[in-house]
């Protein structure tokens, strides 16, 4: 049992193991009147049934054990977050969420070892992240160290679902939305922090592989004095067109210009893009469409 944090290039690489991370971070949980619970790695279930999906798994949601919630406070702190066995969540059909778009999101993943640890890479800098994005968008957010023991605590308490490192990997999706209910166009006045997690297949099995991409002249990934420097939720809807054309032309996805000049590549729809000239990286928007 044991929690080692290995420094790599500015950042941290968290390596647990499950048995000692679940039996520490269950001290997160609250009163059952608040509906959190007390997890154990397997909690009663049966390990066969998850075996047996490793080589079918896809990028589709997979209903795990346990989610996180936290709410925020009326000063904008969150407090009395745990875990709860995965399901809907109830949320106002005036929630500033759902009409003015007010949440953000994050992507990490947690990977098995093949000494059965768990590693995380750089939890800090995506509660860093999230922060930057919630103040954008006047939110409060969770510290980092609330972020990174929500992570850790979710992850562990969802161990059995981590696929073999030859697998897949677990996705790890903290969100951060105003649940509370609102008309005019003003900043909700209650916050939810969720965490829900799904395993996934590796991205590239089989090796690193060449894709087809096609450039996009009209749509636009983010636009000057936008959001597209954040990863707000309302980002991603704009760019479903353009993806979905350029899938039914046969494409694995597009490749964005930016919104000023439409000649220099921006990047594509969930990524940033690199690009190697005469022995030198350069970021996308460095290049030029020739």
């Amino acid at each position: 049992m044991f929690n080692v944090q290995l420094s790599f290039t500015n950042a941290t690489i968290f390596q647990f193991s499950s048995s000692f991370m679940v039996q520490h971070h269950l001290q997160l949980a609250a009163a059952s009147s608040h509906g959190w619970l007390r997890a154990t790695p397997s909690d009663g279930h049966s390990e066969t049934s998850v075996d047996k999906r490793w080589d079918s798994l896809a990028f589709n949601p997979v209903k795990t054990d346990y989610i996180y919630v936290m709410k925020s406070c009326k000063d904008g702190s969150f407090s009395n977050g745990g875990l709860r066995h995965y399901g809907n969540i109830e949320i106002s059909p005036s929630a500033a969420v759902l009409n003015y778009g007010q949440g953000i999101i994050e992507n990490l993943k947690a990977y098995k070892n093949k000494n059965g640890s768990i590693i995380l890479f750089r939890v800090e800098e995506n509660g860093l992240r999230m922060r930057v994005g919630a103040d954008r968008m006047c939110m409060p957010a969770p510290t980092i160290e609330q972020f990174v023991e929500a992570v850790t605590s979710t992850v562990s308490a969802n161990e059995r679902w981590i696929p073999p490192s030859n697998k897949g990997f677990l996705h790890v999706r903290p969100l951060l939305m105003g649940n509370g209910p609102v008309l005019s166009l003003t900043p909700a006045p209650e916050f939810i922090f969720l965490i829900y997690v799904t395993p996934v297949r590796n991205y590239f099995e089989g090796g690193l592989k060449p894709i087809n991409v096609v450039v996009e002249n009209d749509i636009h990934r983010a636009t000057l004095g936008g959001v597209g420097n954040i990863k707000a939720i309302g980002n991603y809807a704009g760019i479903m067109k353009a993806q979905a054309k350029a899938k039914a032309n046969g494409f694995s996805d597009v490749l964005y210009l930016d919104s000023i000049h439409n000649r220099y590549l921006e990047e594509v729809s969930t990524a940033n893009v690199f690009f190697v000239k005469e022995e030198q990286f350069f970021l996308a928007l460095q290049e030029k469409v020739l």
